[in-house]
């Protein structure tokens, strides 16, 4: 199966320049967690704020050369919707964004694609051990279809990096 979705397409094109090496280990990553939330959310209306979350709620590790990734993210993801005539869902890209690490459930029930989101991205940092109900072959098929290629070894190195220079918050991106 050759899977795309135009919105993560064009700003996968965008961010290849700083991607650098990275680019196929994050385009996987971030195909992965929205095909996660497309399994964990059947309503076609939220795909657009599920494509433009997925591609940038880790994006500031890049832009900002930085693990303390989610302001740096949030503001490359508002400046991209403010520029190009989506400042309607600043608001909710926001939200998905800062809290996709919450370790607990997000608690809004009228927000559900905050919710639908951090357990996106959790299915996918947990190798798909947790799957949140989910059908774990799906899962396994879509990380076949984006193999991992080194990403979760990858923020493994930069959390150590960071655990080194900052002892005392080697986790910035995890919520409460």
């Amino acid at each position: 199966m050759d899977y795309s979705n135009k919105i993560i397409e064009g700003l996968l094109q965008k961010f290849k320049p700083v991607l650098g090496s990275d680019y196929d280990k994050y385009k996987n990553h971030v195909y992965r967690v929205f095909l996660n939330c497309i399994l964990l959310d059947k309503t076609k209306d939220n795909e657009e704020l599920y494509a433009f979350a997925a591609l940038f709620h880790d994006i500031g590790i890049w832009t900002n050369n930085t693990i303390d990734y989610l302001q740096p993210s949030i503001a490359e993801a508002c400046k991209y919707l403010a520029e190009n005539g989506k400042k309607d869902i600043i608001a909710d890209i926001t939200l998905m964004i800062y809290w996709h690490h919450k370790i607990t459930r997000y608690s809004n029930r009228q927000l559900s694609i905050v919710e639908v989101f951090r357990k996106a991205d959790w299915i996918d940092v947990s190798l798909g051990l947790i799957v949140f109900g989910l059908d774990q072959k799906q899962i396994k098929a879509n990380r076949k279809i984006f193999p991992n290629l080194g990403f979760h070894l990858f923020l493994i190195k930069q959390i150590i990096k960071n655990l080194f220079q900052h002892p005392l918050n080697p986790l910035p991106m995890f919520k409460k």
